[in-house]
């Protein structure tokens, strides 16, 4: 009969492991040291933002709101709506004359995906830049208003959207790594808020983006 090499005893009890290390608790550094104040309401928050000079849209779909005119409006607002991603002179001429010349337009197509869980679509915008930079918007309609949720920009390997979260995929100096960015829904703020940031292995078939000197 052969012997089994196992976790049982040959009387059918189960056979030790080994010692294994005891879970320990945290240890808090320099205890004593006074902790960072929190931040004042409202700083470093990617609030939300009606975007001025756009048509209401009491339909509630966000697709019946012309693209470029809400990309111009976001680009003439700017600073206004608290921060870029600001465009050379070049794209912001390239993005006015896009009706016009369609194959220079740097304004990706539109992307529609509810991010907010409420059943209704959000705009998603994505603006190259000749640094091989993506700007990104996401567009909400609040009340029938075209509302910016979203503010970011990437030097991108991919942008996915999984369970409603936006994630971005980015280069870094280490071979065979990303970053994974990933934004979420917060129904706290109103926006699309930065919810983890990760080192990640890469996809070896996501090819690198080519950089401008």
């Amino acid at each position: 009969m052969v012997a089994l090499l196992g976790g049982c005893a040959g009387s059918g009890e189960p056979l030790s492991a080994g010692r294994t290390s005891a879970a320990s608790a945290p240890v808090r550094l320099w205890p004593d040291r006074k902790p960072a104040p929190q931040p004042e309401p409202g700083t470093g928050e990617n609030l939300p933002a009606a975007v001025p000079g756009v048509p209401r849209v009491p339909s509630g779909d966000i697709r019946k709101a012309p693209l470029l005119t809400v990309v111009k409006a976001q680009v003439a607002a700017g600073s206004a709506l608290g921060g870029g991603p600001q465009f050379d002179s070049a794209t912001t001429r390239k993005i006015d004359a896009c009706a016009d010349e369609p194959a220079r337009c740097p304004v990706r197509k539109p992307q529609y995906q509810d991010l907010t869980g409420d059943g209704k679509a959000e705009l998603i915008v994505g603006i190259e830049a000749p640094d091989a930079s993506l700007a990104l918007w996401v567009f909400k309609l609040h009340h029938g208003v075209v509302t910016r949720i979203m503010d970011a920009g990437a030097t991108p390997l991919s942008v996915e959207i999984a369970n409603g979260d936006l994630i971005l995929r980015e280069p870094t100096g280490t071979p065979g790594y990303a970053t994974r960015t990933v934004y979420a829904w917060d129904a706290r703020t109103r926006t699309m808020a930065l919810r983890a940031m990760e080192f990640d292995q890469a996809d070896p078939a996501t090819p690198t983006p080519k950089r401008t000197p």
